[in-house]
């Protein structure tokens, strides 16, 4: 989440350092290996730095296979992603405390999705909902106003923003699947590029602990005692559990 009047700022700063170190192509993740990873990292700093400064706020939203849902319906089971997503959305970023910060102004949120995965019709239908958020009641003195117009897909291609947090994303997906260990069959060694992954994830966890010392990212960030720090906070991590679910070992 950026600040209209930062996006041109922080979106021309971090275009322009990725054309500096010569990354013609998009920035991802699981392009990461050693010719990579060094410009990867500089890109990583100049992206924390915003965070740092609170000009940029990152969400990050995960779940463990060992907290099973239990009780899904045939709708559960179709919509999975988009039941997920709304879930993100409604509740990682604190928008519903935006209101006792931005007090009596209102603040139009433009919505850019990466593409979304599925058929047209289930991508209007999870939009709808998106648009019904500032009509809950718990939004309703958010000061938050979303157009219909203004929830959108995007190619990442062409957004430096996208892009750089797809590094961030893959980096603890990495980590929290235990990739870091992975080798290759018949190997006896780790692979060049999964040592390249490791040391982009160290350097990505080192700056977010410089914002939050001893920041675990298996579990959802601390509220340190007060709820509307789920607005505040420039980064912080959910770990979804369902309402209803079993331990799977």
């Amino acid at each position: 989440m950026v600040d209209a009047k930062d996006f041109e700022a922080v979106t021309g700063q971090l275009t322009a350092l990725k054309s500096s170190l010569n990354l013609l192509d998009e920035i991802k993740w699981t392009k990461t290996d050693m010719l990579r990873v060094e410009p990867y990292k500089q890109m990583i700093d100049a992206l924390f730095d915003f965070v740092a400064s609170n000009k940029l706020k990152i969400r990050i939203m995960f779940r463990q296979n060992r907290f099973q849902a239990t009780g899904l319906t045939d709708y559960h089971r179709e919509h999975h992603f988009f039941l997920l997503y709304y879930q993100f959305l409604k509740m990682c970023f604190g928008l519903r405390y935006a209101g006792q910060e931005l007090k009596a102004n209102a603040v139009h949120l433009e919505l850019l999705f990466d593409s979304l995965p599925d058929k047209e019709e289930k991508n209007a239908l999870f939009k709808r909902y998106i648009y019904g958020l500032q009509f809950l009641i718990p939004f309703i003195d958010s000061n938050i106003l979303i157009r219909e117009d203004a929830i959108m897909e995007v190619d990442s291609h062409k957004h430096i923003l996208l892009q750089c947090l797809d590094m961030v994303l893959g980096a603890m997906a990495f980590r929290l699947n235990e990739m870091h260990r992975e080798k290759e069959p018949g190997k006896r060694l780790r692979g060049k590029r999964t040592i390249a992954k490791e040391r982009l994830y160290k350097h990505i966890l080192e700056r977010i602990r410089k914002i939050y010392p001893n920041f675990n990212i298996g579990i959802s960030t601390s509220l340190q005692g007060e709820v509307e720090n789920l607005w505040k906070y420039p980064y912080r991590h959910f770990r979804f559990v369902p309402k209803n679910w079993e331990l799977q070992e």
